[in-house]
């Protein structure tokens, strides 16, 4: 159960607005029965609506107090008595835009605060909220309604479209960054990248010329470092969602609809293409090419070309049948 110290509920709604909210079916009998919160299976009580959408909860569901469920129709048969259903084709989406309603994102009341420090040839279009402590550099850009939240810096000639959240500490410099994305607290993104010619009498740094260049609707998260371009700039694609302490190097390019999770690390000039998955840990080699909808499972270690689709395992990363199979051969063997 949520919290009220910490999350508002937006007040009780109807059955017959909740489906109409996420698209799903509710018996016309039941459309005006009052719901006041989200909870999940196991504590939901009389007035809370919860969700059923992994088989592996089957018996909390056939268990639940909740007054009403989110199920696919496969599903409804493990209902339990008395627990009004709502259907749908997608009850996890569902429940998340039903979660929203009750506990929609919060918006500051604020503008500017007087603590932050904003340089005279920053451009701040309407709406905009900056918190204390913030610091916006010469001749960046925030767009309409953007968030700058407390500590975050925001480096010279940086832009940041509308929209956008900006978490507390967060390090912006050398990006050029769409609307309606969000960076986590603490991220930093533009630094230097890793950049150096080897010589015996030390290393010789390499400038690093290029640019981060974000898309919309990107998230990333708290700790994540995106390093910038060495020459060709490093890009984020349209609607990417990257997860806490990953590391993505100088000149990676990212393509739109992407998953990485916590602890990736992508090494300089690697490519994903669209709509690539990365676990947990996943390490990818550099100048390499991840082709669009490669899955890669967790701690894997992808040090060559994909294939389109490809669903790989293991270091080094393979076809994770073939990866099961050699598990299965050596621990044979071993026997």
């Amino acid at each position: 159960m949520a919290d009220p110290k910490f999350h508002s509920n937006a007040g009780a709604k109807t059955l017959q607005q909740l489906a109409d909210i996420c698209g799903a079916d509710v018996d016309e009998a039941q459309a005006d029965t009052l719901i006041q919160d989200v909870a999940p299976l196991d504590v939901a009580g009389d007035g809370d609506i919860s969700f059923f959408d992994n088989v592996k909860y089957k018996e909390d569901f056939k268990n639940t107090k909740a007054t009403a469920c989110i199920v696919a129709s496969q599903m409804a048969e493990f209902a339990p008595e008395g627990c009004v259903l709502l259907v749908s084709k997608t009850p996890y989406k569902s429940y998340a835009l039903i979660a929203q309603s009750f506990y929609p994102a919060k918006t500051p009341t604020t503008n500017i605060h007087p603590k932050a420090v904003i340089a005279q040839s920053a451009q701040i279009s309407g709406g905009v909220v900056i918190d204390a402590g913030a610091v916006i550099g010469e001749g960046a850009q925030l767009g309409e309604n953007s968030w700058v939240e407390a500590n975050a810096v925001i480096g010279e000639n940086v832009k940041i479209g509308a929209s956008c959240r900006i978490g507390a500490g967060a390090i912006i410099s050398h990006t050029l960054m769409g609307d309606y994305s969000r960076i986590y607290p603490n991220a930093n993104i533009g630094q230097d990248g890793f950049g150096f010619a080897i010589d015996p009498t030390g290393y010789i740094k390499v400038p690093q010329l290029g640019r981060v260049i974000i898309g919309n609707h990107v998230e990333i998260g708290s700790g994540t470092c995106i390093d910038r371009g060495a020459g060709p700039d490093t890009e984020i694609g349209d609607g990417t969602w990257i997860d806490n302490l990953v590391q993505i190097g100088h000149n990676v390019r990212i393509g739109k609809g992407c998953v990485i999770v916590s602890q990736v690390g992508i090494a300089g000039s690697a490519t994903l293409e669209d709509y690539v998955l990365l676990g947990g840990q996943v390490g990818i080699a550099g100048h390499i090419k991840i082709a669009s909808g490669t899955r890669v499972a967790a701690q894997s270690g992808v040090i060559k070309d994909t294939s389109a689709g490809a669903e790989l395992m293991g270091s080094p990363a393979l076809p994770i049948k073939q990866h099961l199979r050699q598990i299965a051969t050596l621990k044979k063997l071993t026997k």
